[in-house]
């Protein structure tokens, strides 16, 4: 997932757009896209191995502005209410057409 996301430009490292492969330093800034806002993140410590969720925390901090943070949860409200209603993303063909009838009345 990491390397399809530095490939389709979803991730930066001190501002400029990495490959995969791109080794981290101590220090730096990292930045993903999470539409519609980039979260940034600074790197506070580097593991000699492999570790888990739980211990992240402790590895990184998060530098994202409070003004995008309230913008993606407001999306994710929005969504939340769409799906109870029954709104699942893009309307297929046949809710299309439907739609287009009721626009027709």
């Amino acid at each position: 997932m990491a390397s399809a996301a530095c490939n389709e430009e979803r991730v930066k490292l001190n501002g400029n757009f990495i490959k995969a492969s791109k080794e981290i330093s101590i220090g730096d800034e990292v930045e993903v896209k999470s539409p519609p806002v980039w979260r940034s993140y600074k790197v506070l410590g580097i593991p000699k191995s492999r570790v888990g969720a739980k211990l992240l925390p402790d590895l990184m901090a998060e530098t994202t502005d409070e003004e995008a943070l309230k913008e993606l949860e407001m999306i994710r409200i929005l969504n939340s209410e769409n799906r109870s209603v029954g709104i699942f993303g893009r309307p297929t063909k046949k809710h299309r057409r439907n739609l287009d009838k009721f626009k027709d009345l």
